[in-house]
Order: structure tokens, then sequence, then C-alpha cells
């Protein structure tokens, strides 16, 4: 049977009502020797499409209904079964043993045999044809039940393959939520306490030495500097765990990277030694939350890129938001030292994750010296892709 049949199972009786039901009349007509009881058969034809429209509604009703066509006839007079009436009870029967629980249907197939003994008996009397015609009816049986249980294992099969691709979605998500908890707790547990460790020892040691700061106002505001981002950084790590233990969810109240800081940014550099100079263009305030979060990030290290590598340089941080893109620069105008691989450190990894940082979101980023002297890292992102 076809597949697209079986999805509808009132499908198949219901073509085989007009099928066979043709099929009988053009038989009768067109075999010489049914022609001369063509009204007769052309009676049995109609029955036949009868049963198979019981068939839609009780399939192994219909099933003996369609073999009754044959004592039908044979009262009406019409010679033996004909190849469409037995091809049809072949059918009927089939379908009952799909559509059917097994006991009813094979009930149904016992009684269409019983009414083919009977019928053929009386007729013919006992002949072999008498054997051969119900016999058939077993296989084809068989076949319709065949048909149902592989229908049934496939649709176990479905469920079960369904079955197991959620539990291996379960284990994976599982697996990834106990790697992030992992990485938390290192974070939470070496990382941050090492931060917060070293910002209070920087704020004890700043108290003892407030009377020599006193008169030292420049060493004092780098102290300063360092222990506020010390606090920062703890903070920024807390949100980190925070995000990797509950997905979405930061740390409440930690201050969140954003280019609108820029100037918190530019004043702890300042104050750690490097001159640097803050250019905006733009509203910062307009941002998608995730440029704003990338060119602070960018910013950031390439003006701590800077201070490692050339100190005592002038630097310029220009940020410049046209409404279609975000472009963050960062220029200095001495690198003594620095390295060729474009601000990171020999082994580090600064310029990669920058890179990296600006190709997730579409954007470009250029790091090389200029011709002026110096270094500059330009990163160029398009904004309004829908970035959320």
């Amino acid at each position: 049977m076809p597949a697209h049949l079986l999805k509808d199972r009132r499908a198949v009786p219901a073509a085989a009502a007009v099928l066979l039901g043709l099929l009988g009349v053009v038989e009768a007509w067109f075999d010489p020797t049914f022609r001369g009881e063509f009204a007769e058969l052309a009676a049995g034809s109609a029955w036949i499409a009868g049963g198979f429209l019981v068939a839609v509604r009780w399939p192994s009703a219909g099933a003996v209904a369609v073999s009754f066509f044959y004592p039908f006839t044979s009262l009406l007079g019409a010679p033996g079964p004909g190849g469409t009436g037995l091809i049809s009870v072949l059918v009927a029967v089939a379908y009952a043993g799909f559509a059917s629980p097994r006991e009813r249907s094979r009930a149904a197939a016992s009684a269409c045999i019983v009414v083919f003994l009977v019928a053929d008996g009386v007729q013919r009397g006992l002949t072999w044809d008498t054997i051969f015609f119900p016999a058939v009816f077993v296989p084809a049986w068989w076949t319709g039940t065949l048909v149902r249980r592989e229908q049934e294992r496939s649709r176990q099969v479905l469920s079960l393959a369904t079955e197991l691709d959620a539990q291996r979605e379960a284990s994976a998500h599982a697996a990834v939520v106990e790697e992030r908890a992992r990485i938390a707790r290192e974070v939470h547990d070496s990382v941050a306490h090492s931060v917060s460790v070293m910002t209070l020892q920087i704020g004890g040691l700043r108290r003892q030495l407030q009377d020599v700061l006193v008169d030292r106002p420049g060493e004092r505001e780098v102290m300063l500097g360092l222990e506020r981002l010390g606090r920062q950084s703890v903070e920024e790590l807390r949100a980190a765990v925070g995000i990797l233990r509950e997905p979405g969810d930061g740390a409440p109240g930690s201050p969140a990277p954003s280019l609108a800081r820029a100037d918190e940014l530019v004043s702890d550099v300042r104050a750690a030694g490097l001159d640097v100079a803050l250019e905006v263009v733009g509203d910062l305030g307009a941002l998608p939350k995730p440029l704003d979060v990338a060119g602070y990030r960018i910013a950031q290290e390439a003006l701590t890129n800077a201070l490692r590598h050339a100190p005592g340089s002038r630097a310029c941080l220009h940020v410049e938001h046209t409404g279609s893109r975000l472009t963050v620069t960062v220029t200095d105008d001495g690198a003594s030292g620095r390295p060729e691989t474009g601000g990171a450190a020999p082994g580090g990894h600064g310029l990669v994750g920058m890179r990296e940082r600006t190709s997730m979101y579409g954007g470009t980023l250029e790091a090389g010296p200029r011709d002026s002297g110096g270094f500059q890292v330009r990163a160029s992102f398009p904004v309004g892709r829908g970035w959320s």
C-alpha cells in the first residue's frame, strides 16, 4: 500500500470502492464469458463498492460484506466470482488485517473463507477452485497484519529516537551547566579572591602611607585608581560568575561596561601614568548593548597595551557613533619596546581577543604602527543590524 494512503486509513477502502466497482463493470462488459450476465455482474460490482464503503467505518465488517457479493451474484444467476470479485475480497481482507485488531480481523478473514466455501460449493460443487479461492485470503490477511505491525514498530522507533534525542540534549545541557558551574567556582575561588585580596592590601597600604601621600598627590591618585580598578574588577568577576551560574543573570548593582563610562576608563589609565585624551562624537547612549560592551572592552585593552608598551607617551581615545557605524580608535605617539604582535605581549592574546570580539559583530579591526610614529588600534562596527 502506498505510504501516503496509509496516513489516512479511510482512503484505502474509499478508493477501492470506486476503482474495483468500476473494474467489475468493465470486466463484465469486455469479457465475453460474462457479457451475457452484464446486469447481474454490474449489480455485484455495486455490492462490492457498498461493502468497501462499509469498510471505511468498520474494516472487518466491510470485508465480510464484500465477500457476500459471491452468494449474491450466484442467486442472480451470474457465473463464478471472477477476477474483480476475487481481487476485491483479497483487498478487503488485507485492509481488515491492517486496520482492525488482530482477533477481529482474523475472525473476519475466517468468515470470508466460510462464505466462499459455501457459495462455491452450492454453485459448482467441491472443486479445486473451492479450495484455492479462500486459501489465498490467508496470505492477504497476514500481509495486512504485517503492514500494521511494521507501522507500529516504526512509530515505536520514532518515539524511541525522539526520547533518545531529548535525553542526549538533556545530558549535553547538564554537562554544559556543570562545566559553567566548575568555571564559576574556579573564577570565584581563585581569581576573584586574589583580586579582592590585592585590592584590600592596596587600600591598607594607602592608609598606612596616608601621611606620606599627603605631599605626593600624584602617587595618592594612582593608588586610589588602583583601588577603584580592583573593586570594579571584583564586581565584574562576580557578574561573570553570576552569568556562568545562571545564564542571563548578572550581578545586580555592578556597573556594566559601557562607552558612556569611557571618562572613568580614561581617568584610571591617566592615574596609572599615561597621558590620555578623550574625544566623543555622537550619542553613545543609543548604542546596542553588545556593541557598547565590545567597544568598551577594545578601548580598555588598547589603552592597557599603550600603558604597558608605550609608557610616558601621549594617547587619545576617540569614540564616534554616526548612527550607522561605531568606531573606537586608540592612538599613541610612542611605542618604545612594543612587540610586533600589535599590542599584545609575547604569549598574550590581546590583539587576538580584540579581533575575535570585533568580527563577532561584523566589524573590522586595524592595528599597527602609524606613519607619524606611535601605534594605532581602530575598531569599526556596523550599527543597526539587530544586535540585542
